[in-house]
């Protein structure tokens, strides 16, 4: 069995949107206590995480209420590293997308570039309006992708992706690291902090590729 973690590391000076981590050193050894404690202030959406529903729908399901079924189970890693631009039905298409999978991770050129920088980049490949109705129309559950946002860069004012994925119910993984992850068959198992009536969470994500 090997496991593949596709979660970014969190630390201050980490890629984010909006405000970076901070830490505070609450207890220390080093300084006479009796253990080391660190309190952390992060946003729900710092990292890899999950979009909730209630992200961009209000009073849609928060994410200690989605189901863990959408979060553990099948997926597909989809080589996509040759897109530019926005990924497009066709392109999904002729990638065998979506077929019939339920857990559906995009690995584009974003893994090996501007995923590795510590400031958002100008652009970067994102899904289309399009794109994520070919997806909801085929009962997809779960769509990850290897960078911040899944939104196009050109379309972070309407969030047409965001509203039509999260609308119908589809959960979105953000910021996956897919760069050391061939594409194939796995077993995701994705578990978002139960944060209550939260709009989204960081979370600790992994693929699975089991012995045949």
């Amino acid at each position: 069995m090997e496991i593949f973690d596709i979660t970014l590391p969190i630390h201050p000076r980490m890629l984010h949107w909006g405000r970076k981590p901070e830490v505070e050193i609450v207890e220390s050894v080093d300084n006479g206590d009796a253990s080391n404690v660190t309190r952390w202030r992060l946003g729900a959406h710092t990292g890899t995480h999950v979009d909730a529903p209630a992200h961009f729908v209000n009073g849609a399901t928060p994410i200690d209420k989605v189901s863990l079924h959408s979060l553990v189970g099948p997926a597909v890693v989809a080589d996509l590293t040759h897109v530019t631009g926005d990924i497009t039905p066709a392109q999904l298409e002729a990638a065998g997308l979506p077929g019939t999978w339920k857990r559906i991770l995009l690995k584009t050129s974003n893994s090996a570039g501007p995923l590795k920088e510590t400031e958002r980049a100008p652009s970067w490949v994102g899904l289309s309006p399009e794109a994520a109705a070919l997806l909801i129309e085929a009962g997809v559950e779960l769509i990850g992708i290897d960078y911040l946002t899944i939104e196009s860069h050109t379309l972070t004012d309407t969030w047409d992706a965001h509203h039509a994925l999260l609308g119908a119910g589809v959960l979105i993984l953000e910021n996956a690291d897919l760069d050391a992850v061939p594409a194939g068959d796995y077993e995701l198992v994705c578990l978002p902090a139960k944060l209550v009536d939260a709009d989204g969470s960081f979370t600790r994500a992994i693929l699975i590729k089991r012995d045949a």
